[in-house]
């Protein structure tokens, strides 16, 4: 026979309980959503790098590439506007790394005709012409350093750039003029050149050779 405090006991542990339960039946659900990691709407959303397969990287357009004749000429225009605001050591910096993009340009696209030729000779002339292209843009960055440093009066900067352009566009070229005519303004040389009456040479066209 059960006594009258075991009932008490019971009716009060029951009346406890049963609140506690519903409490859980409704947390439970709120717990397990949360837990849930948020997925991406839509496939097209960017997903993290798999750090198993770091290497896998989408194309991206050539433009937004350090290694493209737009970042080459980007460069030069952020040179040409330091210039123009007399920020010689910003178009210092502009001008060398225009002349490194177009430089490296220049010496893969030869490489590339090398490995061609013989090969595919259509493949070749297309990246030996572009290496020329590219190599001319290189000494036009170069000239407008050398004269950047000129503007600065740093001679000892100017000269080796200077020769530098002769030798790689000859000194019958239009730029390889301009080189000399420089190296003679600074006293570099006494000898002028073209001379007065001379006969020029034609151009050689296959120079701009890379360095």
């Amino acid at each position: 026979m059960i006594s009258a405090v075991t009932v008490r006991f019971l009716r009060h542990t029951c009346l406890t309980f049963l609140p506690v339960m519903a409490a859980l039946s409704v947390v439970s659900p709120v717990n397990a959503q949360t837990s849930t990691p948020n997925l991406p709407d839509t496939p097209n959303q960017a997903q993290p790098i798999d750090p198993s397969n770091p290497n896998v990287l989408r194309p991206t357009p050539q433009n937004n590439t350090l290694l493209s004749t737009a970042a080459g000429q980007r460069l030069m225009t952020e040179a040409s506007n330091a210039v123009a605001s007399q920020n010689y050591t910003l178009a210092t910096q502009k001008l060398q790394e225009a002349r490194e993009v177009y430089n490296q340009m220049s010496n893969f696209y030869q490489e590339l005709a090398t490995s061609f030729s013989g090969i595919d000779n259509r493949v070749a002339d297309s990246q030996r012409k572009k290496a020329l292209e590219t190599a001319q843009m290189r000494d036009d960055a170069t000239y407008q350093l050398a004269l950047v440093h000129r503007a600065q009066n740093r001679s000892e900067l100017a000269v080796p750039l200077l020769v530098q352009i002769i030798r790689s566009q000859n000194p019958t070229r239009d730029l390889g003029k301009k080189a000399y005519q420089q190296l003679f303004e600074l006293g570099f040389v006494d000898t002028p050149f073209p001379r007065s009456g001379a006969t020029p040479t034609p151009p050689n066209t296959s120079q701009s050779n890379q360095r």
